[in-house]
């Protein structure tokens, strides 16, 4: 599939098997937390009430009702973001201010220096499904199909995610992924290559609740630990030079064997390289890591022509052609080493850290 729209096919792919994955291999992903005790959801019968609850919030710097029409709900600011929300369940309400701002720190944290937000980002969560779907179809208008393709989890279209209330560790997991691509749709100059953008996007799904803060723990993302095992045992590991080439829509149609089982592969090996590009003997390649990120960040990598002003324009369709040639450049040019040498200490970094997972089924 030589055309397709910037990240459809990657939120349809991938969150199609979100839950899948974490059902097959009897584990559990998301945010972590602290004991809580019980919230006075019977006393809270209406929006302003809800609003007067999280407004004294640390992340909280506005409340408002939000007349929609899709069910009662809150306009909830926050430093960074904009929260349009009917999802009116105590303890997620308190908790998604702080959520998604430890999330924006989070993904600061990627780039050597922060980038300056000139804008709020909008973030809409609904209560139910239902309320997303009819949302969907009017913010999405003639694409909303391939939207509605999603079977649990959330997408980012013109700059704004848009996510639905899939239980606590599971919303706050999807919303931390897709957060990544909504960050660097608004913050950079350039898109990412498909395995960058992705890879980045899966550290971001597993985090730890305590102290009233939110803290991310990548490497105890279990789900993909988990998905990156099967794929070894099983023998459906993608080579490097052909990973960063692909995009999901590639895998889905080119004949990497079960489609399921290699869309959860081209995930999960995402989310090893990139952590092996941080991680690997003390951090030995994470300079280049920040070299090429800062790049896309501030315009500057070694772009020409039209593939410079596909890497810009987001309103222009993304070519595979682009994602693969662009791909193997970039990473040539800022990584600049043997890809095959490259790809066995890759293969061994991911042996090394799903040693410990152990598959159920």
């Amino acid at each position: 599939m030589d055309v397709f729209n910037d990240g459809i096919m990657e939120r349809v792919a991938r969150y199609s098997l979100f839950l899948l994955v974490g059902s097959v291999l009897c584990f559990s992903s998301g945010c972590h937390e602290q004991a809580l005790s019980p919230e006075p959801q019977a006393a809270m019968k209406t929006p302003g009430a809800f609003a007067d609850y999280v407004r004294n919030e640390p992340a909280v710097r506005d409340v408002q009702l939000w007349d929609n029409p899709y069910g009662p709900g809150l306009v909830i600011q926050t430093k960074h973001y904009r929260v349009y929300t009917t999802l009116l369940e105590p303890l997620m309400l308190r908790q998604v201010p702080g959520f998604i701002e430890s999330a924006f720190k989070a993904y600061e944290s990627q780039l050597p220096r922060p980038r300056l937000a000139r804008q709020l980002m909008d973030v809409y969560l609904f209560g139910t499904r239902g309320q997303w779907e009819d949302f969907t179809k009017s913010f999405t208008g003639a694409e909303s199909a391939m939207y509605l393709q999603i079977k649990k989890g959330a997408y980012v279209a013109n700059g704004t995610c848009v996510a639905y209330n899939i239980g606590r560790k599971q919303t706050f997991s999807v919303i931390g992924h897709e957060g990544w691509h909504q960050y660097n749709q608004h913050l950079f100059t350039y898109r990412l290559p498909s395995w960058l953008d992705e890879g980045i996007a899966t550290l971001f799904e597993t985090c730890r609740y305590t102290q009233g803060q939110f803290v991310f723990e990548p490497g105890k993302n279990l789900m993909r630990l988990g998905s990156l095992k099967e794929t070894m045992q099983k023998g459906g590991f993608i080579p490097l030079h052909q990973l960063i080439l692909l995009n999901p829509g590639q895998v889905l149609t080119g004949g990497y064997g079960d489609t399921d089982d290699a869309v959860i592969a081209f995930y999960a090996q995402n989310y090893a390289l990139v952590r092996f590009l941080r991680e690997q003997n003390y951090g030995i390649r994470l300079r280049k890591y920040h070299a090429l990120l800062l790049g896309a960040a501030e315009g500057t990598w070694p772009l020409q022509g039209d593939w410079a002003t596909m890497a810009a324009d987001r309103r222009q369709r993304l070519t595979a052609r682009w994602n693969s040639q662009v791909s193997g450049a970039l990473f040539d040019y800022y990584i600049n080493e043997d890809i095959q040498k490259l790809d066995a200490e890759y293969r061994e970094f991911c042996a090394k850290i799903v040693y410990h997972i152990r598959l159920k089924k």
